[in-house]
């Protein structure tokens, strides 16, 4: 996942974002929401994990502009505050979750994993296209009842397909989940990975495909694209 953590508390988010690029996501963090506005400008996210209390205003009126602006991004709320009310005004205003400092970064995963399902409308940790299956809690892959190795950026590529089939990926959306705002390599790069994880998926039925121009598009049915 390409995940945005909205937290001025610098420990905090230390932990939220070495925790979560532990286990292969992109990550980026924003101490104020004007950062973070500023982030929502460049780059579209998967997740973003936002604190209550921030130094220029509240992180509900921000989750009220987002969703007024139509932007569906799943929202997971972290605050300090137990009251009842903050919690129904904070689902009404559209999080998707709320968690209450401190919290377990286990749960915090767990909690980000459901939310970006349900996102996709995915009920269960694994999705399954034809004979090809992709568990996103443990990072395996099957094609038939072979496993397959991944790397780790080779893995959020096929996770960017499997969670939007059918859509056409650009270059530049694929190449910041593989290595977030500051990536040093070329966008060539991405054409690599598409290669690899095209070879490693051969007898796999999903087609991924190039378009010139637009990007890239998975689509169930096919054979993988060996060129």
């Amino acid at each position: 996942m390409r995940i945005l953590v909205v937290e001025d508390t610098e420990d905090v988010a230390d932990a939220i974002l070495s925790h979560f690029s532990r286990q292969g996501h992109v990550c980026e963090a924003a101490a104020t929401l004007e950062d973070a506005a500023h982030f929502l400008r460049l780059e579209p996210y998967d997740l973003i994990i936002l604190d209550i209390n921030l130094p220029d205003g509240s992180g509900l009126d921000f989750l009220k502009k987002l969703r007024a602006s139509k932007n569906g991004v799943p929202v997971l709320v972290l605050t300090a505050r137990l009251q009842v009310d903050d919690k129904i005004d904070a689902l009404d205003f559209g999080a998707d979750d709320y968690l209450v400092k401190p919290f377990d970064l286990r749960e915090l995963e767990a909690r980000a994993r459901a939310v970006t399902r349900r996102k996709h409308g995915a009920n269960e940790a694994g999705v399954s296209v034809g004979n090809l299956h992709c568990n996103f809690a443990d990072h395996s892959v099957r094609v038939d009842d072979a496993e397959i190795e991944l790397t780790r950026r080779e893995f959020i590529l096929l996770e960017a397909f499997m969670s939007n089939l059918n859509r056409v990926l650009q270059k530049e959306e694929l190449y910041s989940r593989l290595y977030g705002l500051t990536g040093e390599a070329g966008l060539n790069a991405v054409e690599v990975y598409v290669a690899r994880l095209r070879r490693k998926l051969s007898d796999a039925t999903l087609e991924i495909r190039t378009l010139r121009g637009l990007g890239y598009q998975a689509v169930p049915g096919g054979r993988a694209d060996k060129a």
